[in-house]
Formats: structure tokens, sequence, C-alpha cells
């Protein structure tokens, strides 16, 4: 699955090419969740430059918050009624491991609801870009981390210094990374640093902050803490009133020290210093590339791409709508070198992929639903990318850890288990825990142009599930071996998908072509090719 990226001399001059099936699934692979028959479609009647406007739109604030699907709360919360908006509060751990992972399960139902708007992607990008773990931290009211959810949504598609300065005064992360214990008298260094190292300027080339940098910016974030009720507060008494000299790097910045209430104000002079910098932009724009197109970023790249975009970035006051815009449309996105440049598909795309692209039906009532987002959200864990418990602040390791990259998110225990539950979907459907989900080969064919047809039901079935092209030779044997029973005569599944429409309701008719459905998207589910987006 290894697959070497020689890079694109392509820049970001506006894509002029072919707007057809592959140019479409890349695009959606890419900013969605998979890619639907139904969405290719409806992508395929706009224009490039219509269905990557589209795509960024925002999307509404979830009406539905996460429910009590854990039981008894000491709260007095009933099941199957919502938790958010009782009073933010902590009773114990076990209460607060609960609402976790309904929070957890909750967030697989946003992902799979995501429809063509790539605002919950972005929204998963935030939460890696900062990284909360909220596992090892169970003094942390749950609501606490749904609020953060809410403002990772409401900032993923504006003004990133916007969402910068709310994640700083963020109660969660406040508490998480000891900034409400930063005091003039006992200054705390954790996020200062984090907020260089790994939310603004990071570690590239042109990175050259230093340690009194961090403790400057430590002295600046002092006084800023959390309420007995969890409430964001400002202490002017524990704020440093003193002035702070940021390095060269910065050109040698003074943060003028205010005491009493204007000491808050320190907060902007410091983001917009951060800001102001080349290296902050490159940064983002290297991870936004990372996220979205490949993992690698070679001189060429940073040259054609990384540069101009983080012009782009800067010159549109840090918005990811525009910035985003411009990407999407450009001509590195789609040249073949980088549309081809597969990457491994992350648990979630894998998994939210498959049971969006396969339009897997999702139990209606809230208990079957918590039990399949749950299930969901355990394989999730499993194959290594669990929200709310990043276990490094840095992020998911396939995002950041050179030089495997992506390579990390496949070994021989995730790729088994990836394959076991493609397999029970496309099998009895029973997940082992008290929930069906089952993928509809009849269905899923039936959505395709031409199903009586072998051959073209195959290349339209590979368009959608798999990104790298098969071989005409391995297409051909997929046919013969498992549509035509081993046979050479296309005729052979024309009538038996034709028997079958005209009598829909005769079980052996049905139950010939759900078979062979059936073993061909298992066997394509289980190549390798498959978790490559």
């Amino acid at each position: 699955m290894k697959h070497e990226f020689p890079g694109s001399p392509a820049g970001l001059d506006p894509y002029t090419g072919s707007w057809e099936t592959p140019q479409v699934v890349h695009l959606l692979k890419r900013t969605l969740f998979g890619a639907t028959v139904q969405d290719i479609n409806y992508f395929k009647g706009l224009s490039m430059s219509q269905a990557v406007d589209e795509i960024l739109l925002p999307t509404a604030v979830p009406s539905v918050k996460p429910l009590n699907n854990y039981g008894n709360d000491p709260t007095g919360v009933a099941q199957w009624q919502t938790w958010v908006g009782t009073g933010i509060t902590y009773v114990d751990e076990g209460m607060n491991t609960g609402r976790l992972r309904s929070m957890q399960a909750w967030w697989m139902g946003q992902l799979l609801s995501c429809g063509r708007s790539i605002h919950e992607k972005m929204t998963l990008f935030w939460h890696n870009h900062f990284a909360p773990n909220a596992l090892p931290h169970l003094d942390i009211p749950a609501e606490l981390w749904y609020n953060q959810y809410l403002t990772l949504r409401k900032y993923a598609l504006g003004n990133y210094p916007a969402l910068m300065k709310a994640i700083t005064l963020d109660p969660a992360m406040l508490l998480m990374l000891n900034g409400s214990t930063n005091t003039k008298t006992s200054p705390n260094e954790n996020f200062g640093r984090e907020l260089q190292e790994l939310y603004t300027i990071g570690k590239g080339s042109g990175s050259h902050y230093e340690q009194s940098d961090v403790a400057a910016a430590a002295r600046v974030l002092t006084g800023h803490t959390v309420d007995l009720n969890y409430n964001y507060l400002f202490q002017p008494g524990d704020h440093d009133d003193t002035n702070k000299t940021f390095s060269v790097f910065y050109n040698n910045k003074i943060v003028t020290g205010y005491s009493g209430t204007p000491g808050v104000n320190e907060l902007d002079i410091l983001l917009n210093m951060l800001f102001a910098t080349d290296e902050s932009a490159k940064f983002l724009c290297r991870k936004l590339y990372n996220f979205f197109v490949y993992y690698k970023i070679d001189d060429t790249i940073e040259a054609n791409v990384i540069t101009p975009l983080a012009s782009v970035l800067r010159s549109s006051g840090y918005n990811m709508t525009a910035t985003l815009s411009v990407l999407f449309k450009s001509q590195h996105f789609y040249d073949l070198v980088n549309s081809g440049a597969c990457i491994i598909k992350s648990p979630l795309d894998m998994l939210i992929g498959l049971c969006r692209e396969f339009q897997v039906k999702m139990p209606t009532d809230a208990k079957g639903q918590y039990s399949a987002w749950s299930l969901i959200a355990n394989h999730a864990s499993d194959l290594q990318q669990e929200v709310l418990a990043i276990p490094l602040v840095a992020g998911w390791d396939a995002y950041h850890q050179s030089p495997q990259y992506h390579e990390l998110w496949i070994n021989s225990v995730t790729y088994s288990l990836r394959n076991f539950l493609t397999d029970q979907l496309i099998g009895t459907g029973d997940m082992l825990n008290g929930t069906n989900l089952q993928i509809d080969a009849v269905a899923f064919a039936k959505s395709l142009p031409a199903p009586h047809d072998p051959n073209q039901l195959i290349i339209d079935s590979l368009n959608v599930l798999l990104r790298p092209p098969l071989s005409d030779s391995s297409t051909t044997l997929l046919k013969q071996s498992i549509l035509l029973g081993g046979g050479t005569t296309d005729l052979y599944w024309t009538n038996a998908w034709l028997s079958y429409l005209a009598a829909p309701t005769d079980m052996t008719a049905f139950g010939t072509v759900d078979q062979r459905l059936r073993e061909l998207y298992k066997y394509i589910m289980d190549l390798p090719e498959y978790h490559l987006s």
C-alpha cells in the first residue's frame, strides 16, 4: 500500500480540465466522508467551481444534542434525554465517562449526516489540530467538551485568529493545558509553548521562536482562568502587568503590560503578533495540505503551493473558506499526479465513508442509533482514531509523524480489523453488540446507471468505491469469477438481473443477484486499494 509521491509542478492556477466522475470523486472523498452515487451525480451537474462553492457552505448547528444512553445519572437526567444544558456540573468519574461516551457516539451521528458540506470534516480537522484528550481529564465536565465542539464548528470555515482566541479562553482547554493555574506568581508555560509550537508557528524551517518567547507568552496569558461554575474568568490580580519582550523572530515586539481589567487585551496583541509572521500562515497551509491533499511536501510543492496559499490565507485575514476555495479549485489539486497519489483512509474516513457510500441504514430509534453510533466510535478507537481522546497534543500520529505519516493507520492488527468489519457489513450484518448494520448490495447496484450490464456495473462500482483503478484483466476476472459464476457469457448476469426486476419478491431471483453482488463488494472491500482515498 506504500505509494511514493513524486510531487507536482502544478500550482494554484484555476483548474480548467475535465470535470467527470474521477475528478468529482476525488473532490468528494477528500472533502466529505466518502462519495455517494447520489452526490457524484449531483456535483457532476455543476461546474467544478460551483461544486467547491457548495461544499464550502456551512451547515446549521445540530438541532439534536447528546442523550443519556448510559443509564443512571446522579443529577437526575432521564435516559434518552439530553444532559446538555442541565447545568455544567461534575459529580463523579462514572457519570462523566458515560457522558463522554455518549458524546463520542453522538459525534459519529454528526459525521454520518454531514451531507454535501465540508463543515463536519473541517470541525474534525480543528479537533485534531487542538488535540484534546478528555479521558485522562475526567474532572473536566463533559459539557465543556461539547461546548468546545460547538466552538470548533462555529469558526471551522471562518477566521482562524478568532478561533484561536476562542480556544485560548475555552474552559476545557484552560483546564486541560493548565492555563487556569497560570498566574504572575507561578507562571505555567504549557499553553504558551503549545500556542506557538502546535497551533500557530509550528516547527518548520522558518520557525525560529525561542524559549524566551514561550516564557513571555505565558506571562501574557496569566490571569485567564475558570471559576467554580466552570465559566471563563479573567482575574486581574493574577495577571502579570509588566512589559513582555519577544525575540528577534517577532521583531523584538514588546507587549505592554496593563494592570486591572485592561490586562485581558494583551491576548489580542499576542495573537496579532503571532499571525503577523509569514511562518504562521505557512504552518497552517502545510497542515491543510497534509489533511486534504497528501502527506509529503517537497521543495516544489513548498514553492508552488504552500507559499502562494499562505499569501492567500494572510490576505484573506486567515479566512478558511477563501483559502480552501483556492486550494480545491487549483490545477494542483486535480493534477493526475496528486489525485492519483492516494492516501490511506483514516479510520473515520473509512468507517463513515463506507456507511455513507453504501447508504447503510441506521436505526431510527434513540436506543438503536446510539448502539450503532457507539459501535462506529468503538471501531474507530480500535483503529487508532478516537474523538475526544487524542493521545498526543500534536494530534493523531498519522498527520504529523515523519516519515510514515498516513501509513501509521495500517498495521497487521488494524488491517485485519478493517476487513473483519467490512465482511460483517456485507455478510449477516450482526455487529456482535446487539446491533445489525448491513450493506444492501442490491440497492447499491440499483443506484448505478446500468446494473444489468456486468461490465458497466463493475466499472461504475469501482468508480465509486476505489480511487486507484484496477487493470482490465482484474475487472474481467471479477466479472467472470463472480457475476458470471465462472462463465464467460455476459447474458448470464443480464438475464439474472432482469429476472429479479421482473419479480422482485421472488426470493430465488433476488437471492441469485444478491449473493453475487455481496461476493463482488466483499472482494472489492478486501482489496488493499479499498483503503486508499
